[in-house]
C-alpha cells in the first residue's frame, strides 16, 4: 500500500472507537498504530471520551477519540490501511452498531468529496455524532467540512448529551 512519492501530504481525520477488551488501551494502541502507517504522520490526538453506544444499548459504553493525520495516501489507500489495522487489532464485523474491539472511520480527507458504495468522504455521519465532533473539535475546531460547516458549528448543533471527558490532556 505504498503511496506515490510525488503525492502531496494531505490532512485526514480518523475517528477511533472501542467498547471491548479494555477500550482505553485499544484506543491508545490505535493511535500508536496510526502513527506507524506508511506515508502517514500522526499530527494530533484528541482527548478520550466515554460515550453511550449509538446502536443497541445492551452493550458497554464506548471510548472515542479522533486522530489528525498528514498522509500521502489517496483516500482509498488510507481506507484500506485503516481496515487492515482494524483486522490486525482483532476487529470482527458481526453486528452493525454492535460492540467492537476497534472501529476506525475516515471522517474527512482534503480533496474532492467521494460518494461510493464503500467510501464516503466526508463521512456521512460526521455532522450528527457528538462522539465524533467533540474529539474532532479538540484538534481541528475551525476545520470546515464541505457541505456541512465548521466542526464548532456542528458541535454546537448536536450538544454533549451522553459524553464524558476521560482525560484532560490532549495527546495522553
Amino acid at each position: 500500500m505504498a503511496a506515490d512519492d510525488r503525492a502531496i501530504w494531505r490532512p485526514a481525520y480518523v475517528a477511533i472507537g472501542s467498547n471491548l477488551d479494555d477500550p482505553v488501551r485499544q484506543v491508545r494502541e490505535a493511535f500508536e498504530r496510526l502513527a506507524g502507517l506508511a506515508a502517514t504522520r500522526l499530527e494530533a490526538r484528541s482527548r478520550l471520551y466515554a460515550t453511550k453506544p449509538l446502536g443497541p444499548q445492551d452493550q458497554p459504553d464506548f471510548i472515542n477519540a479522533v486522530a489528525g493525520l498528514l498522509t500521502r495516501l489517496a483516500p482509498r489507500q488510507l481506507l484500506g490501511a485503516l481496515l487492515e489495522l482494524e483486522r490486525a487489532m482483532g476487529r470482527q464485523r458481526a453486528q452493525r452498531w454492535g460492540p467492537r474491539i476497534i472501529d476506525l472511520d475516515l471522517l474527512w480527507q482534503l480533496g474532492p468529496p467521494i460518494a461510493e458504495a464503500d467510501l464516503s468522504i466526508p463521512h456521512p455521519g460526521v455532522s450528527a455524532r457528538n462522539f465524533v465532533l467533540y474529539p474532532l473539535a479538540d484538534i481541528a475546531p475551525s476545520l470546515r467540512i464541505p457541505g456541512m460547516g465548521t466542526v464548532l458549528e456542528m458541535r454546537r448543533a448536536v450538544g454533549d448529551a451522553g459524553l464524558t471527558v476521560l482525560d484532560l490532556g490532549i495527546g495522553t
